[in-house]
């Protein structure tokens, strides 16, 4: 029998720059790697390219003043607010202080104790203790700080991000409120800076007579002064590239995965499946903080990457069919059982135990925590065995 099941692969590559054949350079890239580490391509590996390099060869970049100008635009310029960003340097410091720079006033409005993925502000026995109701209470800064402390610290990074945020400019106040309506107290036009919860918070500020409602999806949609952009997510999952610019969330992603395999059936004749990842969705155990500050795992993919994993629970056919046999035996038995019985319905039985999720979400998880943040130098990830049971030789 094969011995290894699942396998993956960090995949060096070049420092991918603007304008560079993103298709051509992993293609060629693998094609080297699996010529010289003598790796056989299977049918149903697959390959996972993490956004960023995506959007860097493509040139997808933004301004500060590109972003401005795109939001004074759409709102007027006058005093507008913003509603429950993230607490991030890399993922919103920045868009922060292009928005600051289009109006004359910007209202932030900060939940608490966390934000929407989990960054805390200070912990729910705190609030408990002090008889604040979170879904009720709202703050002006100064009472915040008077009632929780001067110093509101991120426990990962030690930043004061309510204060990092009003220093960004000097037309900011910052306020405390986890009801998105609380907003229409200072103005009518608003923007909603959540991720996941977008499309609600629009609709109750739309639903509590606001003016004008948008959300981080609906800027930079189309090019502003030879901007990059992103259609369908807006400045949505862009990261900081440098004081000043932005690197937006990739777009026209299908073609790049179908191409690439494409390109691999006509070298290997062997059928890959190929997505590009971003965020991981995964929950840190220690800080409580969600990763996914992305609006998707994965933007594009190739069609037999699309649904969920329909799977028995290894464990509990082993416990409750083959428990009285030996070793070989149950081993044995297993593997027929696996092979004649793949249930179609989730909910089965034996499935029980088994993750329904996306297997875009699962995949590019994988792959986002192999590659890491950091400095690796593996943006692309390739993955064997994922599709096999135990069945398989």
């Amino acid at each position: 029998m094969r011995h290894f099941g699942t396998v993956v692969r960090g995949v060096r590559m070049p420092v991918i720059q603007q304008g560079m054949d993103i298709v051509d350079v992993v293609t060629k890239e693998l094609f080297q790697a699996f010529f010289e580490e003598n790796v056989i391509v299977r049918d149903g590996d697959i390959i996972g390219i993490t956004e960023s390099v995506v959007a860097r060869s493509q040139g997808n970049y933004a301004t500060s003043e590109q972003l401005s100008l795109d939001v004074r635009n759409k709102t007027g310029g006058g005093t507008l607010g913003l509603v429950h960003p993230i607490f991030s340097r890399n993922r919103f410091l920045g868009i922060l202080k292009a928005i600051a720079g289009s109006c004359s006033k910007l209202v932030v409005m900060l939940g608490y104790p966390t934000d929407e993925v989990g960054n805390a502000l200070l912990d729910i026995d705190t609030l408990e203790a002090q008889g604040v109701n979170p879904y009720e209470d709202t703050f002006s800064e100064a009472e915040f700080r008077k009632r929780f402390g001067d110093k509101l610290l991120h426990p990962f990074t030690g930043v004061d991000y309510p204060k990092l945020y009003k220093e960004a400019s000097p037309n900011i106040e910052i306020i405390f409120s986890n009801k998105v309506t609380d907003i229409l107290k200072y103005t009518d036009t608003a923007i909603v800076a959540d991720i996941h919860t977008r499309n609600h918070s629009k609709s109750l500020l739309k639903k509590a007579g606001a003016k004008i409602v948008l959300g981080l999806d609906d800027l930079l949609t189309s090019s502003v002064s030879g901007s990059g952009y992103n259609a369908d997510y807006g400045v949505l999952g862009s990261n900081f590239a440098g004081d000043g610019w932005l690197k937006l969330f990739p777009r026209d992603g299908q073609v790049i995965v179908e191409t690439i395999q494409k390109n691999f059936f006509e070298k290997y004749q062997k059928h890959v499946e190929v997505l590009i990842y971003g965020d991981g969705a995964f929950k840190d155990p220690v800080g409580k903080i969600w990763e996914l500050a992305d609006p998707v795992v994965a933007p594009f993919y190739t069609s037999g990457l699309k649904g969920v994993p329909h799977e028995i629970k290894f464990k509990l056919v082993s416990d409750t069919k083959y428990g009285h046999l030996s070793s070989e035996e149950a081993s044995k038995e297993i593997r027929k059982y696996i092979k004649d019985n793949q249930p179609r319905d989730i909910n089965s039985h034996e499935a029980l135990g088994t993750t329904p999720r996306q297997l875009t979400d699962l995949i590019g998880s994988l792959c986002d925590l192999s590659s890491g943040s950091g400095d690796k130098g593996t943006p692309v990830i390739y993955i064997q065995g994922y599709f096999d049971k135990y069945f398989h030789e």
